[in-house]
């Protein structure tokens, strides 16, 4: 596939690839890896493709007078969306449950669709309903490896921490780089998330410390966005080793 056709499919969003795989590893691993694993795997990631295109449909079908512009993204939606059925369908069988958690993910995926719909993806309130399913996928993950709900509910906390406090800070080394307003709120955020993740391991202590530090220093110095993604992506594998390490 050429860079410009899979730049059509795969959608160029660094941070949601990393929110889509460390919970979903965190829960794998502290549960214990089965080969259902692979399948739920493939699941979620068609699932969130499948969401995505069929999010960008709607928004352009809304707003753009190009037909093309929408079209381009039916053929993705109605192929990620078949290979979801192909795939999740037979895990779902095999583990009922399954269907459990997926109705559980539909109110946020629903706020992103309105969101999506509106042209209002950068929404604050978008970033925070896109993370709460994401960390909820630890708990998924663990259950399928035969861990329960009241060994991940730590580790899954951990991670709407993390991913939810990304949120306003991206927005501060970009969009909303001269923002005080955000970088007030980042920063309390951040603070309150180290007292939280403290209580939740002593161990968690230094990598929130280190996430309220960027928080604090990191706005204003110009970034460039690649250096944020790098920086993040470091941080997203600092907590996943430290949630394995932890719990």
């Amino acid at each position: 596939m050429s860079g410009r056709r899979r730049s059509r499919w795969l959608p160029n969003q660094h941070g949601a690839w990393a929110m889509l795989a460390v919970p979903f590893a965190a829960g794998t691993f502290l549960g214990g890896p089965r080969w259902s694993h692979l399948a739920l795997l493939a699941a979620w990631l068609l699932g969130y493709l499948a969401a995505y295109h069929a999010q960008q449909w709607l928004r352009l079908r809304r707003l753009s007078r190009n037909p093309r512009a929408a079209a381009r993204h039916a053929r993705p939606a109605l192929a990620f969306t078949a290979a979801l059925a192909a795939t999740g369908l037979p895990l779902a069988v095999y583990e009922p449950w399954l269907l459990l958690a997926a109705a559980a993910a539909v109110p946020f995926v629903a706020v992103n669709t309105y969101f999506a719909r509106r042209n209002r993806e950068r929404d604050l309130l978008n970033g925070l309903a896109a993370v709460v399913p994401a960390c909820g996928m630890l708990l998924v993950a663990l259950r399928l490896g035969g861990g329960s709900v009241a060994e991940g509910w730590r580790p899954a906390l951990a991670c709407l921490l993390y991913f939810g406090g990304t949120v306003p800070y991206v927005k501060t080394m970009i969009r909303e780089r001269n923002s005080r307003t955000y970088y007030r709120a980042s920063v309390a955020f951040h603070a309150a998330a180290l007292v939280l993740a403290t209580l939740l391991s002593p161990w968690l202590a230094l990598p929130f410390a280190l996430y309220l530090t960027r928080a604090t220093v990191l706005p204003g110095r110009g970034l460039k966005v690649g250096v944020v993604g790098a920086v993040e992506l470091v941080c997203s594998a600092l907590l996943l080793a430290t949630l394995l390490g932890t719990f």
